[in-house]
């Protein structure tokens, strides 16, 4: 008897042990929801939109669209991060409220989204946002103190990195829409059964870069966010020392949050500082 239970329990403990090293070996497929592409031309979707090529510190070519302000130019110009779904075309209606409140926009896909080259990891969007930001600072001549960066979910760790990591020369502040604390934080949620902490590889530590980067930041959430909680979003804030606009209601994928007048208006009155 005590033998078939030690056989028993031997053979669920492999099972177990299965299980979680697939999970290590497949994390980031289950971790990034990437749009494969293609995007269509700038121009096609947005008056005036102009197609870009990033070229990353590893060799990758990514696909941007610059989006000049209309109207009254406010002199400064938006790096928008996406989430982590869609491409650059699901931000078009971002970047057409943005330019319309005068300021220059570059949106830009990740490696392996909207059909870029490469796959995505931690380390790879990092050099991603510096590809994007050295193109804005050296190609474009925009000065890092007229440049803002605003960070949708996922992409507020993206940003939180980069604006630590240009400390020496910081930019004029960020936005950071349903930023959570960290990715193993997030994980535990939606995988509550497995040691997630443990397992990941990549781990977006939001809280401790926005601490770091200390830029002006303004900390957008929605009151219904059913997939990062509020709390968590508000946690950020208080890190960075910033401000929180919370929209009542409104859950994470909900287009009040993706363009709304919040959203924008965050941008706008952290430009209107400058």
């Amino acid at each position: 008897m005590g033998r078939r239970i030690a056989v028993t329990v031997a053979a669920v403990l492999v099972a177990a042990l299965v299980l979680v090293g697939g999970l290590w070996l497949v994390q980031r497929e289950l971790v990034y929801v990437p749009s494969r592409g293609p995007v269509p031309p700038a121009a096609s979707v947005l008056a005036e939109a102009q197609d870009v090529t990033l070229t990353t510190a590893d060799g990758l070519a990514l696909g941007a669209w610059f989006v000049p302000a209309r109207g009254q130019r406010r002199d400064v110009t938006v790096l928008d991060a996406n989430g982590n779904a869609g491409d650059r075309t699901d931000r078009s209606s971002l970047a057409a409220a943005l330019s319309g409140r005068g300021l220059d926009v570059l949106l830009f896909d990740y490696r392996g989204f909207g059909g870029n080259p490469g796959s995505p990891s931690e380390e790879g969007l990092a050099l991603d946002a510096r590809a994007a930001h050295e193109h804005l600072v050296r190609d474009r001549g925009v000065a890092p103190a007229r440049l803002l960066y605003l960070g949708e979910s996922m992409g507020s760790a993206v940003v939180a990195r980069l604006a630590a990591e240009t400390s020496g020369a910081p930019v004029a502040g960020m936005v950071l829409r349903s930023p959570f604390v960290d990715l193993p934080s997030i994980g535990e949620r939606v995988y509550p059964f497995l040691p997630v902490r443990a397992l990941l590889a990549d781990r977006f530590p939001v809280t401790e870069l926005v601490a770091k980067a200390r830029v002006p930041t303004t900390v957008v959430l929605g009151e219904g966010d059913r997939t990062i909680p509020p709390a968590q979003s508000r946690a950020v804030a208080a890190a960075a020392g910033g401000e929180v606009v919370a929209v009542p209601g409104a859950d994470h994928n909900d287009a009040v949050l993706a363009h709304g007048p919040a959203v924008v208006g965050a941008v706008v009155a952290l430009a209107d500082r400058l």
